[in-house]
């Protein structure tokens, strides 16, 4: 059974609807936006203010920490102030996690109750213990008794809760039995739906959060699989948590919630960064407005297209591809990670000497694309040095025109042009002109001429040719449909034919959906296309050419691959949200620990604001900085805590000796360089 009804085209999964106060999850409602407050909660005036400031810019849950019953208890003028305050509508979410007290106390004040199974009743200490099936039975059992109490008091009071699966804080019952993964979390909510169930509660919103958005897409592509085969049909709320800040919070928050979104998949979201809780709502909003303008029209017709490729949607596998050498030391293929083209201005010389400048050291543009209007413009390009060119040819131009001009192109040169369903002497004709040079031919084709182009395209060379998409706007995908459906239905067209040539992702104005013309519009853009695709295993150069700078296009370009894991070009930061938990400014910090260690590429850094988001939460982070007491740091090697309780003033300097101590530091080249 399918995770959804359509890989190709939007259809929104149907959900049963969740009554969370007076907001509707779920069902036909529009997809909610949530956030969280990041004060103490039992300062109740700083809880107050931070809720009104998000009700006003748009948040319409706002959740809560209540890390114990004294701060719990504290929910209830929470609740009647900012009732008072005229957001009596807005429903109030409290955040539990390890104490069931807490949780009991919590429910009677707030709209809605977070549990997270890893931490509600079991414990993690990263023992290593085999359990037998009636050791498993015997857990699961004192889990019933622990968490029915809330299941119960839920139901008479008419309480929502969320059942919040984090990726790092799977029980050690669960990780012996299903390690970290994916599985491991579907099961560990499946347990509390069960529990729940068993109760005749059924007020139950899921989610499935990590910091690695590959992961977080599996888990809940998995999760809906496994409800829909046991006939639960609850809402989602999706989340990357610990997205970090700035650019690369945004990035890959917009991965992993855009990817889900356009397969039909989620109904409330939270965009988790470390900056001010008010700044995660645009984001959010925008997030949410892009994938809601592809809901709508002939909703069974899209659904009953062939809607299975080739992609296993559970486990991560890059596309299997020919080996394609270009430039100097540019090669497309297998064990090579994406290749990333920017587009050039009119003056190509200029682009040249802006994206040589020095700004780009560890990310330049390895392809540089030139619209080629007429032959004219392909007589005198300058030396593109380490770079190759992928120049857009019109389709005006002839094959006798080019070979004129062959000589003034360097071997490694793509050709790109448009091919039609009738136009496979002109592909196969296109595609020889190019293997006699040298050169490399991108066909940018609809994945409707694929039947046509099929049996053209089997008998070409396939390690001097590459697919993307071509024929096609942004009109034509109708309701429902996306580019990376298209892309998706390129895939598996070229599967169908055997044809193992790469895929270049190119983000154009035709491949956008809904939007301003901001930077921020382009950058989920970017990430929902490329992003979503890289993450299936697809995409083998990728492009962005929506009216950016060549300098900041490829900057975006390499961040969207870091955040889909896909290349890492510089240090990665996983860094949790701030909330009434954190125990120092996570905000301060991560800027000054950016500052000091962002030269380290390929190292990643975890830093978390308390023991709850520890250890767990930077599952696969290389060193963690980790808050253990006010005013104390803890410092990590993975999963293990190797210095505990360093005073903060002296953290920084400790981490930095640790990472020495492990080989992986190096100094930053000086600032004249």
């Amino acid at each position: 059974m399918s995770y959804c009804a359509s890989r190709f085209h939007t259809v929104r999964r149907p959900t049963v609807e969740v009554a969370v106060g007076a907001v509707g999850v779920g069902g036909t409602n529009p997809i909610r936006l949530q956030s969280m407050t990041t004060s103490d909660t039992q300062d109740v005036a700083a809880t107050v203010r931070q809720s009104i400031a998000l009700a006003e810019v748009g948040c319409e849950i706002v959740r809560i920490t209540a890390p114990n019953v004294a701060a719990a208890k504290c929910l209830g003028e929470i609740r009647a102030q900012f009732t008072a305050a005229g957001f009596g509508h807005i429903p109030l979410v409290a955040d539990i996690h390890f104490l069931p007290s807490a949780a009991m106390e919590a429910v009677e004040h707030v709209e809605k109750v977070r549990v997270n199974p890893g931490n509600y009743a079991d414990k993690k200490k990263f023992a290593v213990r085999e359990y037998s099936d009636a050791d498993y039975e015997t857990e699961l059992q004192r889990l019933h008794e622990a968490f029915s109490p809330l299941v119960k008091r839920s139901k008479e009071l008419g309480r929502a809760m969320r059942i919040g699966t984090n990726h790092g804080s799977l029980s050690d019952r669960l990780m012996n039995r299903y390690g970290d993964t994916p599985l491991g979390m579907v099961e560990s909510a499946l347990e509390f739906i069960r529990i729940a169930e068993s109760h005749s509660y059924r007020q139950l919103i899921l989610s499935m959060k990590s910091s690695n958005p590959k992961v977080m897409i599996q888990a809940y592509r998995l999760l809906v699989q496994r409800m829909a085969q046991a006939g639960m049909h609850y809402p989602l709320h999706l989340g990357v948590t610990e997205a970090g800040d700035g650019e690369d919070g945004r990035i890959k928050s917009a991965i992993g919630i855009g990817s889900l979104l356009l397969d039909g998949l989620g109904d409330t979201i939270r965009v988790s960064l470390t900056e001010d809780s008010v700044y995660e709502i645009p984001v959010a909003r925008a997030i949410a407005e892009k994938a809601m303008s592809r809901w709508g029209g002939d909703i069974a017709s899209l659904a009953a297209e062939n809607s299975t490729d080739g992609i296993d949607p559970y486990h991560f596998t890059k596309r299997e591809t020919a080996t394609l050498h270009l430039g100097p030391g540019i090669t497309v293929g297998p064990e090579q990670p994406p290749r990333v083209i920017v587009r050039a201005g009119e003056d190509v010389a200029a682009t040249l000497a802006q994206l040589g400048a020095g700004k780009l050291k560890d990310t330049p543009p390895e392809i540089l694309l030139l619209a080629a209007p007429s032959a004219a413009r392909l007589a005198n390009l300058p030396n593109p040095g380490a770079s190759s060119y992928a120049l857009e040819l019109a389709t005006s131009i002839g094959l006798a025109e080019l070979k004129g001009l062959a000589i003034h192109l360097p071997p490694g040169t793509i050709l790109v042009r448009d091919f039609a369903g009738h136009e496979a002497p002109e592909l196969a004709a296109f595609a020889q002109f190019a293997h006699e040079h040298q050169f490399a031919l991108a066909a940018a084709i609809d994945p409707d001429a694929l039947p046509a182009l099929g049996p053209t395209i089997q008998q070409l060379d396939h390690e001097r040719l590459l697919f993307t998409l071509g024929g096609f706007s942004a009109r034509s995908f109708g309701f429902g449909g996306h580019a990376v459906g298209r892309y998706r239905r390129l895939a598996e067209g070229l599967r169908a034919i055997g044809s193992r040539a790469p895929i270049w992702i190119r983000n154009t104005a035709d491949t956008a959906m809904r939007g301003d013309n901001t930077f921020l519009s382009k950058l989920l853009e970017a990430s929902f296309l490329s992003g979503a695709l890289l993450c299936d295993g697809i995409g083998d150069l990728v492009s962005i050419e929506t009216e950016l700078d060549p300098v900041r296009a490829t900057r975006l370009t390499y961040n969207v691959l870091q955040g889909a894991g896909a290349r890492i070009s510089k240090t990665e930061f996983v860094a949790c949200p701030s909330c009434g938990r954190t125990l120092f400014d996570l905000q301060a910090t991560t800027q000054r620990i950016r500052s000091q260690t962002g030269h380290l590429k390929g190292v990643k850094l975890a830093i978390m604001g308390c023991i709850v988001n520890g250890p767990g939460e930077m599952a696969d982070a290389d060193f963690g900085y980790v808050g253990g007491a006010p005013g104390k740091i803890n410092l990590y090697v993975g999963k293990n805590c190797v210095q505990y309780n360093i005073p903060q003033e002296a953290a920084d300097a400790k981490l930095i000796a640790l990472i020495k101590e492990h080989g992986k530091w190096f100094d930053p080249e000086p600032a004249h360089a």
